[in-house]
This record gives C-alpha cells, structure tokens and sequence, in this order.
C-alpha cells in the first residue's frame, strides 16, 4: 500500500508550500485514508494564513490534527473527506469525514473518523464542520416557532445557519449582508435577503456572523426589546468597539458568544461531539446546500491559491480542494 503522501503547510505568514510526508503504518485501532477532498474555511483558514490568530489563542485554536505552532510554521485545516483504504474490515471503503488538515492520505484512530451517510455525496461532506458550528450555535440560540430571525454575515458559517433555520416553521428569516451578491445564495437556500440598511427589524433573535464591527452593531439595532444576537464571529487580533449606551440597557438586550469548540449545554443529556458531527452529516443530505461550495481547486494549486483567497480575489464561501484529479479548477 502507498505510504506516501503530501501536505500543505504554511511556511510563514502568508506563504505556503506542499510537503512530502512518508505515513507510518496503521496501528490497531487505526485508519488509513486517501483524501478525495478537503475544503477551505475561508474566514477562520485566512486568518490563520495572515498570520492573525493572537498569542493568547494559540492553543484554544488548535484544530485536532494540526502539526506545528502558529502563527508558522503550521499544517492547518480541519475539512476533510476521504476514502479508508486500512483498517478495520467494516471500515475499508467506505467514505468518512474526519477534522484533519489539507494532505492527500493520513492516519488516525479509528474514532477520528466519522462515516459520510450514502446519500450525500463525498463533495457536499466537505461541509460537514462548518454545518456542525451552526447546529451548535442553534442550540445555543434556541429559536422557537413564530420567531423574527436575521442572520448577519453571508459567509460560510451565516449561511450554514440561515439553511438550517429555513427549516424552522414559521419564522420570519433574512440573511442580511452587505455584499448583494449573497442574495443568489441565499435564494439557493429559500431565505429572504436584505442589504444592512434593509433588513426587517423588532427581531426575537439575530445570528451575528459577518465579523465586523458594523455588522455586530447593526445586529443589535435590529433587536426587539428583551431580544438576543448570538456572537459567532472570530475577530482574531482584532480588537471590537460595541456600543453598548443608548438603549441597551433599557431594552434589555442580550449579546451572547457561541463556539464549536465546546458541545452546547442547551443540546440534549448525553449529546457529544460525535453526535453533533454525526447529525451534522446527515443534515447535509439537502442538495441546496451545495450552494455554500463556490470553487474548486486542485490540490497541487493550493499555495497559489491561498494567498487569493485570503486576500479576497477569490470571494469564496467554501472553496473546495480536489485530490482526485478530475476536472479543472474553476473560481
């Protein structure tokens, strides 16, 4: 069997390269997997490119299979799908998604490694972490029937929610974000769009994900009274002025930070990560949500393409890396 392999590492802020790994042999308990694709998160995976991850996260910002420190050098990402080519019998074959970073093949513990449902092709299940992160902030967030909702920021992370709340039973729902472009994907998804000055105020409930200060404010202005924004945003280095006079206090506003990295304790007794992942993947049977994939690229193309990306040439949501050498990249 092959045991070699390549990586994408990020050399130094803002520069990557691609790296030949040789694979030890999978131990008991252990997987061999050849990755048919990985995808890039563009909001957290750009920050990391940059450089912008702060000293005191450093080690909150760990992703399970990371090699290196930040800010470099480092071998990021956590989008993976591929096929188990060793291991257990039950296992050999079948398609799985497992938090591991851009490399063609690797080898981790079986538990690593969750099974992709047959009905959802290994192409959609790349945005199996990303779906993961909004049915946690849902949990967190606790939308009821009948609620006025607006999720702000249209990128991969808001639109994961707003696809998720779509299913919601009569809720009042827009995705609101400054770039109109989004309103092509947020029609994919059957959500109402608005631009910021737009958007449907006296809302129950709005899911702050666009990771700018204006955004977060215009989030609380778009509140009720006694209504709640759910943080999703990472702001990295940055730092964020909120404002918090006026009528916060009189209006009795809540702001309230949700993370993946930790299991929601609204979820359900006994519920862990690997339920969340689990039900993630079967969410991810709805074909619209093929509309959060707006690239591809080759996996031999990623140190060209990172710096695009990051830079913002390429506006993707989720860009999707191809191992497979089938077909060519399109932005």
């Amino acid at each position: 069997m092959n045991r070699s392999a390549r990586a994408f590492w990020l050399s130094s802020p803002g520069a990557g390269e691609l790296r030949d790994v040789t694979l030890a042999e999978p131990g008991e308990g252990e997987v061999l997997v050849r990755t048919l694709y990985s995808g890039v998160s563009r909001g957290t995976e750009t920050l990391v490119f940059r450089g912008g991850v702060p000293e005191s996260q450093h080690a909150v910002m760990r992703a399970p299979f990371q090699e290196g420190d930040f800010p470099a050098p480092v071998k990021y990402g956590y989008l993976n799908v591929g096929v188990v080519e060793e291991g257990p019998r039950e296992l050999i074959g079948r398609t799985v998604f497992c938090l591991y970073p851009h490399q063609s093949r690797y080898v981790v513990p079986v538990n690593a490694v969750t099974v992709v449902p047959d009905r959802v092709p290994a192409g959609r299940a790349v945005l199996a972490g990303t779906v993961e992160t909004a049915v946690n902030a849902l949990w967190d967030a606790a939308p009821l029937i009948g609620d006025r909702i607006a999720v702000v920021g249209g990128g991969m992370v808001g639109c994961s929610v707003a696809a998720l709340l779509a299913r919601f039973p009569g809720v009042r729902l827009q995705l609101v974000d400054a770039d109109p472009d989004r309103a092509r994907t947020a029609a994919a998804l059957g959500v109402d769009f608005a631009a910021p000055g737009d958007a449907l105020g006296d809302c129950d409930l709005v899911v702050h994900a666009s990771a700018t200060e204006q955004g977060l404010a215009r989030s609380l202005e778009l509140l009720a009274p006694e209504g709640t924004v759910v943080e999703l945003s990472w702001y990295g280095d940055r730092r964020v002025t909120l404002p918090l006079g006026e009528a916060f206090h009189s209006r009795r506003l809540t702001v309230r930070g949700s993370q993946v990295g930790t299991v929601s304790p609204a979820a359900r007794a006994g519920r862990g990560y690997a339920e969340r992942l689990a039900l993630a993947l079967d969410l991810l049977a709805d074909p619209a949500l093929d509309a959060l994939i707006t690239g591809e690229s080759a996996f031999e193309e990623l140190p060209e393409l990172m710096p695009r990306l990051a830079s913002g040439e390429i506006p993707a949501l989720c860009h999707r890396i191809d191992y497979t050498g089938g077909g060519p990249s399109r932005p």
